[in-house]
């Protein structure tokens, strides 16, 4: 029974592409046809909607509940950074205020939120340790813990992390990785040093799914039953982990998740549940428990392997052309093509399409994301014109090669 705790959040919104897809003037400047391609004033309307019902109130809640002896770590994707800069700096400036508290730990995480470890590993660890000294400017604090995306977890994701110099790195703890193992310990690849902080995914879902769920047999969850669970689960200490958007965003406000989340810390304090930084849990537990790491990558969204981003034909035809798109930009030797070319490797855009040709609360998760502006062209209209953003970039880069 853990009696020591290790909260994890990540804040993200997607850089959404423009649909119905736009036609790019052959010769345009690689600078002009972001316009084209990426729907920004989408964006702005869904920033403005979760940063209403999540992103201020939320982060008020945390800061007092840092201020109250809660530690908590936080990752930001910098796609949902450069949305904060252009709709909503205090937002930036209230998640600035809140990192700066002694209780809060950063943790850096793959920048566009993208697959690019699939397609260029070496520019993976590049573009880790951009992000990395894009967060540490921006928030004044150093990052020793990483995430990537979608806490994707591989044999070489692992290495390249290892030789980027992070002490830790994050990734679900599914029975299928971990095998007979529980997810609450600190974990290393055998003969290597980096550790792994593994997900209880069932306790962190029954936070970031299951609590608005009235059909489940524990709706309503109480806070006290909850933190006893925690409590009683199996292992050194329990790592949980949710987006930041599951509070207010996915869980309204009249949800009752904002008071479950105060009665929930006032009772790990009268239990007196230890609250670590991931740094400190390093620290607090030197050694390391071994485990082979999956061939296969490993994510925390649906069953935790990547058929929930390329399990049917849409997602894996748009797979292959965020191929396509990445190596002509590469080909092209142009910085801007090469920036757009990554922007459309997010993961959000197979996310958004997991429900073609599926049923089930994992297409209902894909669907709730799908933009509902998009609706209007129909399943089918949706997957071609989003094809078509690729096709028409493609294109498009043809002058540069």
């Amino acid at each position: 029974m853990p009696n020591a705790l290790v909260i994890y959040m990540v804040a993200h919104q997607p850089r959404r592409v423009k649909l119905p897809a736009q036609v790019i003037p052959r010769g345009m400047k690689p600078e002009a046809m972001d316009a084209l391609i990426f729907d920004e004033a989408m964006d702005r309307r869904y920033f403005e909607k979760v940063a209403r019902y999540c992103y201020r109130p939320a982060t008020e809640m945390f800061q007092t509940l840092v201020e109250g002896g809660m530690k908590i770590s936080l990752g930001f994707s910098f796609s949902i950074i450069r949305q904060m800069r252009l709709f909503g700096p205090d937002v930036l400036m209230g998640f600035q205020r809140l990192v700066r508290h002694p209780n809060v730990e950063l943790v850096n995480v793959e920048p566009y939120h993208s697959f690019i470890f699939y397609l260029d590993i070496e520019t993976f660890g590049e573009r880790m340790a951009w992000s990395k000294a894009q967060l540490e400017e921006i928030f004044q604090k150093p990052i020793a813990i990483t995430d990537t995306t979608e806490m994707f977890m591989a044999n070489d994701v692992y290495f390249a992390l290892q030789q980027a110099g992070y002490k830790a790195a994050v990734m679900d703890g599914r029975p299928w990785v971990l095998g007979w193992r529980e997810a609450n310990h600190i974990y290393r690849y055998p003969g290597h040093d980096m550790r792994l902080f593994t997900r209880h995914y069932e306790l962190s879902d029954d936070v970031g799914y299951r609590f608005t769920n009235r059909e489940w047999s524990s709706w309503p969850l109480m806070a006290d039953t909850y933190a006893e669970w925690v409590r009683s689960s199996m292992g050194d200490l329990a790592f949980l982990a949710w987006d930041f958007e599951t509070f207010g965003e996915h869980h309204r406000a009249d949800s009752g998740i904002f008071p479950f989340m105060h009665a929930m810390h006032a009772d790990f304090k009268r239990h007196k549940m230890n609250y670590l930084l991931p740094s400190e849990a390093l620290t607090a537990f030197p050694t390391a428990h071994e485990m082979p790491l999956p061939d296969y990558g490993c994510t925390w969204a649906g069953d935790g392997g990547m058929d929930f981003f390329l399990g049917n034909q849409a997602q894996q035809g748009i797979f292959r052309l965020m191929h396509h798109v990445y190596n002509k930009a590469r080909l092209t030797g142009d910085p801007h093509l090469l920036d757009i070319a990554q922007w459309l490797l997010q993961s959000d855009n197979l996310h958004l399409i997991q429900w073609f040709s599926k049923t089930g609360s994992q297409a209902e998760v894909s669907a709730y994301f799908t933009p509902d502006e998009w609706w209007e062209l129909g399943g089918l209209g949706i997957l071609r014109e989003q094809q078509r953003v690729y096709l028409n970039f493609l294109r498009a880069m043809d002058a540069f090669v």
